[in-house]
């Protein structure tokens, strides 16, 4: 058994909740133990993951959380940045599964964070497990 940690940009609050629903519902199935935090934003995930890696209490890593395009650059700047982030620590060798959504409308965030239809909370969950189980066959 293992223990994650879901950290959550949470901004929009229904669709964090089914993300996280997700993603707890596919660890747990597993029969890991699941935490969960809350950060300002999505540029803060790899932050926290990176302070939650250092503490040696968590054998994988969610982000979760939805960023909407709006009427500013400022969603280019943090779906890239926060997807770089979390990509650097995977290549650093931490399991880390990403399911921060980057949408154009909440339509497409609610298909994408509902359990019941693309699951991406519970994909992303399912990607930490395959790199945790990739770490401990190379160790």
């Amino acid at each position: 058994m293992a223990k994650f940690l879901i950290i959550e940009a949470r901004f929009y609050d229904h669709l964090n909740d089914m993300l996280i629903a997700g993603a707890r519902a596919a660890l747990e199935a597993e029969g890991h133990k699941v935490d969960v935090i809350t950060v300002p934003g999505a540029l803060e995930i790899p932050g926290a993951i990176v302070l939650a890696d250092t503490s040696g209490q968590y054998d994988g890593f969610v982000a979760i959380g939805v960023v909407i395009r709006g009427e500013t650059y400022h969603f280019e700047i943090v779906a890239g940045e926060s997807a770089r982030g979390v990509m650097a620590l995977t290549m650093d060798g931490l399991a880390v599964g990403n399911g921060i959504l980057t949408v154009e409308n909440e339509a497409q965030a609610l298909v994408r964070a509902d359990p019941a239809q693309k699951d991406k909370g519970g994909e992303a969950a399912k990607a930490a497990l395959a790199l945790l189980a990739l770490r401990t066959k190379f160790a």
